[in-house]
């Protein structure tokens, strides 16, 4: 056991046949030098966006039905299957001897409804027998199989969640994640130049910030390794540098962070909605309603806001959500609860500070919305915990927002951090 290297490929690193082969030729050195490996790989540039669109032009409204969602996913997963086939034919032709599985196919077992899997268990019989055998394990991400045996989906950026999932099973001392940033930066680097790279990141905290909009790293897969202590390399694929390492810090390591910053980055997210549920003629509290709804649904949502009465004489609930969330909600208010009314505001974006002991410093929300306001950015909805300050903004103003947090709470000097070779 944790003698397995486990690498992850995103689909931006695969983008052409010579990604491909550069990400081949990475995993033949660490495979000659005498690593077991297993590689993670997602569907190959815009794969899946393609899909996604093919089954909607033959589906159209169509594919919010079970049996639609449950054929969806057997296309989705098709992206990854190729990509892993790929790689494995790529290994081959450097004369390195690989075996390409699918998500079930490596044992990987879901739960939930097509499209929003969560993997329940990995079977490692199969894989440590290929392992065994001197070859390199390709899994295709982003998938699993149900107790019916049928491809589930673990939605956008499940191929992350694979990859740490795989590592915990097979007890690996990290997992490298490589991408097409050089790591977990002080904010999203196509937005702001000035954006440096964070060389330690707590694993607890990765998680907040993925949830917070830091396309960087999966929020599921940030939330899997914080649970099952799976310590994450993060890189550039093209570089073949280490930029972060995410992993528990330590008590010691933990206090200099406080006491040199309590800001560590911004984050944003422009895939926002905003919810407001009120009552029907019978003047009721759909708190219950909306909450069992969420659950059944497994839609997460933030900045929750609930009036039971005097609020303008109506009780109400209201969160924010991704759009796509928002929709597939109202659809099950609308058929479940047809008595609460619905409203969905878009044009909304959310900007997050990510550190730590923000609670405890009240000034910093004070000096968040005082920027904004300079900007003439209005803020509406509003959320704060000891490691999150979240606000929303008009859509159109999520990258001036960005920039100037960035410099008010002097991000740059945070993220000083220099890549170093990889360990692969």
């Amino acid at each position: 056991m944790g003698d397995v290297l486990v690498q992850k490929y995103g689909g931006s690193s695969l983008l052409t046949l010579d990604q491909v082969l550069q990400a081949a030729e990475c995993v033949a050195r660490s495979h000659h030098s005498g690593k077991r490996m297993a590689v993670v790989v997602s569907a190959r540039g815009d794969a899946t966006d393609q899909l996604i669109r093919l089954a909607e032009e033959i589906c159209g409204a169509g594919v919010a039905t079970v049996r639609a969602r449950r054929e969806a996913d057997q296309l989705m997963a098709t992206g990854e299957t190729a990509a892993a086939a790929q790689m494995a034919l790529a290994l081959g032709r450097l004369g390195v001897p690989s075996v390409s599985l699918t998500g079930g196919q490596c044992g990987i077992t879901v739960a939930g409804r097509q499209g929003a899997g969560t993997i329940t268990g990995i079977d490692t019989g199969r894989i440590y027998r290929h392992l065994d055998a001197g070859e390199v394990v390709v899994v295709a991400g982003f998938q699993g199989i149900n107790d019916e045996g049928d491809v589930v989906t673990l939605g956008r950026g499940g191929s992350d969640t694979t990859a740490v999932a795989l590592a915990a099973a097979l007890r690996a001392r990290h997992c490298a994640i490589f991408t097409d940033v050089g790591g977990v930066c002080t904010a999203d680097p196509r937005l702001v130049r000035a954006a440096g790279v964070l060389p330690v990141v707590d694993t607890a905290l990765m998680a907040e910030m993925a949830f917070a909009g830091a396309k960087v790293l999966h929020t599921r897969a940030a939330e899997l390794a914080a649970l099952r202590g799976v310590e994450i390399h993060l890189g550039s694929s093209r570089a073949q540098e280490l930029g972060t390492v995410i992993t528990d810090v330590g008590e010691e390591e933990s206090i200099m962070m406080e006491t040199d910053t309590t800001v560590m980055a911004v984050t944003h997210e422009t895939d926002v909605a905003g919810v407001v549920v009120r009552p029907g003629k019978d003047r009721k509290d759909p708190t219950e309603k909306v909450l069992t709804v969420l659950a059944q649904r497994s839609i997460p949502v933030d900045q929750v806001t609930h009036c039971s009465t005097g609020c303008a004489g109506e009780p109400r609930l209201g969160f924010t959500t991704s759009r796509e969330h928002a929709e597939s909600f109202a659809r099950a208010m609308s058929d479940g609860a047809p008595e609460l009314s619905v409203t969905i505001q878009g044009d909304m974006a959310k900007v997050s500070l990510i550190g730590v002991g923000l609670l405890t410093r009240p000034g910093h929300m004070s000096r968040l919305i005082s920027v904004l306001a300079a900007k003439g950015i209005s803020v509406g909805r509003t959320s704060t915990s000891q490691s999150r300050l979240s606000v929303t903004v008009p859509g159109d103003r999520v990258v001036d927002a960005v920039e100037a947090l960035h410099r008010e709470f002097e991000l740059t000097e945070v993220g000083t951090g220099q890549p170093s070779s990889l360990p692969v």
